[in-house]
């Protein structure tokens, strides 16, 4: 017993060890791909590409990749905020160990960052809802959740994991018995959120909105304390964070960042929060009236000032959307996906949403924990929902689940671990932890027999993953330097390893350029012809196989990717000599004119 209550006592140095403990596991499994610099995403590709040019001098506003679409950039829709830590990793290292190991720690350290701030944010939360020891179970399960945790593994710098930690904090938050604390807390990490993307919008709306019908429920003095912290913290976070972090191209009114569109609304919506604080009706139903009457002239305020950003918010070219968009695996439906990611993805979500109905039935009784677990489980149900529209709501699902897992697991451990018979007691207690953790279920999916994979589907996932290689990709950095026609999808990364540059990356304000890569392909070798002359292209660069190829295969066959791959290759296009096992094809443009 004294060693659990000292447990109890230091519960937050055990998260600090079990943090250290996931950080050296994902550490060690992730060591080759750190040493081969394997960035795993086109995004991580960027973001570094995003802090190097900070730091050699590109203004702080000013987030154009001028190594994509040159000499104009492609706009990235990103800010600074994340760019701070794994700027601040190299700058301090790189004295000690020279600047590309410097970066190469960077991109190691900086992803578990955010996965040490979650993991503080989850134990505090499980601890005030379920017991002084529920932690340990809650951050066994998240080192298990697949898409979650690949979030924060080293490489993984693109900036999804940190507003994943501040969704963690922003639940917290609203379980703080300490309700002015509360407050500040979601005010805050609703607002830091909010300044590195929109992605968590909907759940952090949803948390936000709970804060102010816990408000309407009891209007007592805490409460009322609380819903004022968050308003004034929210309005004065977002308006701060647009003055430090709004790049040049948000301060137009666009709609897919922090912009005066977002930055009018959430101000408005923090101010209207402080207002109902403090008139606060002593009845509920004008506390509910008058949150109604805000709500509903923000709305309108939106609806009236802001039309274009009704649908969805990338506003993607229209051409870019046929040809690119609609192709991107991430943005297709949960159940679109093959029956191992369907269960790698929804199982923990499921299993949380089966907590939080078992806490509703427990709590029925007892209106403030009942509340509480409302609110935690609402953005939970949000986000198993999303997967139904596009899978990339993974990550979320898992996490927002994490409490109602947690929860499930809580009740039904003590049925076993209060049995006589110690075989039952073990068995009991693992096979509880397998299930609520999704470990079962993925070991069952794995012992499924696999649909066999034909040549075609191992050629693309060999060429998937040689040409993104250092390997691979050192013989191109060999050739001289000059503007490169390439893959969409390896543009980031042709930049980020090689000294070329590339017309166009994944992402969607930049609709023509994507559209006019994959036009290039599609098309005949005439309509490439001028592209490659109006935009004074050097090379052609091929990865013959890559995911992306598989498109113009098959929605394609006489353009001109299909034409080169069968050899039919145009009198103004010289082969760049590669080695004999470079998975890569490569041409030089035969007197592609002068730059302007």
């Amino acid at each position: 017993m004294e060693g659990l209550a000292r447990l109890e006592r230091h519960w937050r140095w055990w998260v600090a060890v079990i943090w250290l403990a996931g950080v050296a596991l994902l550490m060690w499994d992730k060591w080759r791909l750190i040493h081969g610099f394997a960035l795993p995403d086109t995004d991580d590709n960027i973001r570094i590409m995003q802090v190097r040019a900070w730091l050699s001098g590109q203004g702080w506003y000013d987030l154009r990749q001028y190594r994509l679409n040159p000499p104009y950039g492609a706009d990235i829709h990103w800010s600074r905020l994340v760019d701070l830590p794994i700027a601040g990793i190299k700058l301090a290292l790189a004295p000690f160990i020279g600047g590309a190991e410097a970066e190469r720690a960077a991109v190691a350290i900086a992803p578990v960052l955010p996965m040490g701030v979650a993991m503080a944010a989850l134990a505090a939360t499980v601890r005030r809802m379920l017991g002084p020891l529920a932690f340990l179970l809650a951050l066994a399960v998240l080192l298990c959740a697949p898409s979650l945790k690949g979030m924060w593994s080293p490489l993984r710098i693109d900036h999804h994991g940190w507003q994943l930690a501040f969704l963690a904090v922003s639940c917290s938050a609203l379980t703080d018995p300490n309700r002015a604390r509360g407050g500040l807390t979601l005010g805050l990490s609703t607002a830091l959120s909010i300044v590195i993307g929109l992605e968590m919008l909907p759940y952090l709306a949803l948390l936000g909105a709970a804060a102010v019908l816990l408000w309407v429920w009891d209007g007592g003095a805490e409460e009322r304390r609380r819903l004022i912290a968050y308003g004034g913290t929210l309005a004065g976070g977002i308006a701060l964070g647009f003055l430090l972090f709004a790049s040049y191209a948000n301060r137009a009114p666009v709609c897919d960042a922090l912009s005066p569109v977002w930055l009018s609304a959430l101000v408005a919506a923090g101010a209207i929060a402080v207002v109902l604080g403090f008139i606060s009706p002593a009845n509920a139903w004008l506390r509910l009236g008058c949150a109604a009457l805000g709500g509903a002239l923000l709305g309108a305020a939106f609806v009236h000032f802001w039309p274009n950003c009704l649908g969805r918010l990338e506003n993607v070219d229209p051409e870019a959307n046929y040809l690119w968009l609609r192709n991107v695996l991430e943005a297709r439906p949960i159940y679109r996906h093959g029956t191992d990611v369907i269960f790698a993805v929804c199982t923990i979500p499921v299993i949380g949403l089966l907590g939080y109905l078992l806490m509703f039935a427990k709590h029925r009784g007892d209106g403030p924990a009942l509340r509480l677990w409302l609110a935690l489980a609402a953005p939970a149900f949000l986000a198993a929902s999303l997967l139904l529209w596009q899978s990339r709501a993974g990550p979320a699902a898992q996490l927002l689940a994490l409490p109602g897992a947690t929860a499930l697991g809580w009740v039904a451990i003590p049925w076993f671990w209060n049995s006589r018979f110690m075989l039952v007691r073990v068995l009991g207690v693992v096979g509880v932890f397998l299930l609520i953790s999704g470990t079962a279920v993925d070991n069952v999916v794995n012992w499924w027999p696999k649909p066999h994979r034909n040549p075609a589907n191992k050629a693309v996932d060999k060429a998937n993953g040689l040409c993104p290689s250092l390997w691979a990709m050192h013989p191109i950095a060999l050739v001289p330097k000059g503007y490169v026609l390439t893959h969409v999808d390896l543009g980031p990364r042709l930049i980020a390893v090689t000294h070329h540059d590339a017309v166009a990356g994944p992402y969607h304000r930049n609709g023509r350029d994507i559209a006019e890569v994959m036009k290039s392909f599609r098309n005949s070798a005439d309509y490439a012809k001028s592209v490659i002359d109006r935009r004074h292209i050097d090379y052609v660069l091929l990865c013959p196989g890559i995911s992306e190829s598989t498109i113009y295969a098959s929605e394609a066959p006489g353009g001109f990717y299909m034409q080169l791959m069968r050899g039919q290759v145009p009198k103004w296009l010289a082969p760049v000599t590669l080695p004999t096992d470079s998975p890569f094809r490569m041409w030089r443009v035969v007197n592609p004119g002068p730059k302007p």
